[in-house]
This record gives structure tokens, C-alpha cells and sequence, in this order.
């Protein structure tokens, strides 16, 4: 019942069911005063016989989360330069790319409060900053930033289209826009007439949907493990939908078919 009910859902108001899925886990986040919610992403694992990210034992626990920023974040050298994450979320890979990747600074941008008072009262690293903000209505100067980065995020705002003129609007010339989200397979067309009509210029797309469902695979135990011990018994198997747990059909099931498609993008503004 629950999977008809979702799959109906999804396909009758696209994104909505990836909405509910981040109100979920900002309920499970609101319960964690530590560092069990600090991503709110699907994660990413690579395929062959890569070389694993090298990561400090503390960040070792969200590795699957952390290689997903890096994938993303790290299409460019960020070092030395201004960065605007949107949707940033409790901040981890907000935080990750200032620890890591070395940007002059960083600021974290989400629309809900209590991710972003999360965010203020758990990071302390010079040039990180969480403000409180709209994807749609940013309150930022016209060229504030080098680059913009954006993951599993835009799918749940209701005018996507205004919020990629935002990140027009805000990228310096020649700044990039480093971007990664989920879409319905018959959403792809729409997608990507959305982006061809920001302006700006496609160096980069790839369809990762195989490493997200892989880290799904490799993620799936701890994540259990969490739901079991944080979430009512009555809620767990609607949570374990979301999630995207192992054998679970809204999310992984839908990757695994191909109804849904994870894609990363690299875009850069052109100079005047």
C-alpha cells in the first residue's frame, strides 16, 4: 500500500515525494543533537577499483555522503575563492569543503531554521558562515560569488527556474555553477530545457545514478541501524522508503529500474 500510495504521489506532483523525503529526515536531524544527520543526501560510491577518499577518522562514519560533495565540489579547484552552497542542510558538506577544498570562504545557505541554528552552533572554521536564506530570493549582491554548488536540493523548490536565475544573477563572470540533483525519468527533457535557457555554459554532465544506488547498497546497514534507533516504531517503514534502503522501492527501487535518474553538472557563467 505504502508504494502505490508513494508512486502515485510522485507522479502526480513531481518532487513532491522528494519533499516529504527532506521533511523526514529534518524530523530524524531535529532528534540528533550530535553527528548521526549532518548530510541529507543519497551519497556516492565509486565504481572501479578507485583509490578510497582520503579522509580524516572523524569524517570516516559519512564517508558515502562526503564522496558525493567531493565529486561535486571538486569538478573545479576551489581554493582561494568564494563559494555559495544552497540548501546546505546541517552544514556537512558545507563544512567538508571548507576543511578540505580550501576556498577563501564558504556560506551556507537554507531556508529551514532550525538546520541553520544547527549549523551556527556546531562549526566553528574560519571563512564558514550559515545564514538563513531562499533558493528563490536570495539576499546577496549580483556577482558575490566564484562558484555555486547545489546537491539533491533544487528538486524540492516550487520555481526551479527562478532559482537558476539566481545562481546566474549571483556568479561572477567565469564563476561555475557545481550541481548535482535527481529528476523523474520523464523530466529529464524539461530538465534540461531549464538549464539550457540559464545561459550558461555546459562543461560537464554525468549520469551517476549507478554510485548513488551503490552507496544506498553500502549505507544501508547503518542506516537501518539509525531509523531503528531514533525513529517511532510506527513511522520506520515509511522512513525506510524514503531513505532509500536496500530492496526498499520508492528511491532505491526507482534508481535500480531507472525511473529515477541522478545526474551531476558542471556549468560555468560566461565572461561578458
Amino acid at each position: 500500500m505504502l508504494r502505490r500510495s508513494v508512486g502515485f504521489v510522485n507522479r502526480a506532483v513531481p518532487g513532491l515525494g522528494y519533499f516529504a523525503s527532506r521533511r523526514w529526515f529534518e524530523y530524524i536531524s531535529s532528534r540528533d543533537s550530535g553527528r548521526d544527520m549532518l548530510f541529507m543526501n543519497y551519497g556516492f560510491a565509486p565504481l572501479a577499483d578507485d583509490a578510497p577518499l582520503n579522509l580524516r577518522s572523524e569524517d570516516a562514519e559519512h564517508r558515502y555522503f562526503i564522496q558525493l560533495y567531493h565529486h561535486v565540489a571538486s569538478a573545479i579547484d576551489l581554493r582561494g575563492q568564494d563559494v555559495l552552497e544552497v540548501g546546505c542542510g546541517r552544514g556537512g558538506g558545507t563544512a567538508y569543503v571548507a576543511r578540505y577544498l580550501q576556498p577563501r570562504s564558504i556560506l551556507g545557505v537554507d531556508l529551514a531554521a532550525n538546520a541553520i541554528a544547527f549549523c551556527n552552533s556546531h562549526y566553528r572554521l574560519d571563512g564558514l558562515r550559515f545564514e538563513r536564506g531562499d533558493a528563490q530570493d536570495l539576499p546577496f549582491p549580483d556577482a558575490s560569488f566564484d562558484a555555486l554548488l547545489n546537491v539533491e536540493s533544487s528538486i524540492c523548490y516550487p520555481d526551479v527556474p527562478r532559482f537558476f536565475s539566481e545562481v546566474v544573477r549571483l556568479l561572477r563572470p567565469g564563476g561555475h555553477f557545481l550541481y548535482a540533483d535527481i529528476r523523474n525519468r520523464e523530466e529529464l527533457a524539461g530538465w534540461a530545457e531549464q538549464l539550457a535557457a540559464t545561459g550558461l555554459e555546459l562543461l560537464e554532465e554525468e549520469n551517476i545514478t549507478p554510485n548513488v544506488l551503490r552507496a544506498l547498497e553500502l549505507d544501508s546497514e547503518r542506516k537501518q541501524a539509525l531509523i531503528d534507533r531514533q525513529v517511532p516504531l510506527l513511522l520506520r517503514r515509511t522512513f525506510k522508503e524514503f531513505a532509500g534502503l536496500q530492496g526498499s522501492d520508492f528511491f532505491y527501487g526507482a534508481f535500480a529500474n531507472g525511473e529515477k535518474v541522478y545526474k551531476r553538472f558542471l556549468f560555468r557563467r560566461p565572461v561578458d
